[in-house]
């Protein structure tokens, strides 16, 4: 796989929630740790997301934010 995204985070489904249109992708990259995206229903059903299955989290974004306590 080659993307253009510079953070991509692989890990596995941990849960999919199903909407009327959208649905709402939790992946696990660590225990404990998980990254939430909400993409179409189509999308999520073309790659055949369900919990178990291996997945990579893909960030692109012009702005990152950081801070501390």
């Amino acid at each position: 796989m080659k993307v253009s995204a510079r953070n991509t985070i692989p890990g596995t489904v941990k849960a999919v929630h199903t909407g009327g249109v959208n649905d709402e992708v939790v992946i696990e990259v660590v225990p404990g740790i998980e990254v939430t995206a909400i993409i179409t229903k189509t999308s999520a059903e073309n790659l055949g997301l369900q919990p178990g299955k291996k997945a990579y989290a893909v960030i692109k974004a012009s702005d990152v934010m950081v801070s501390v306590d």
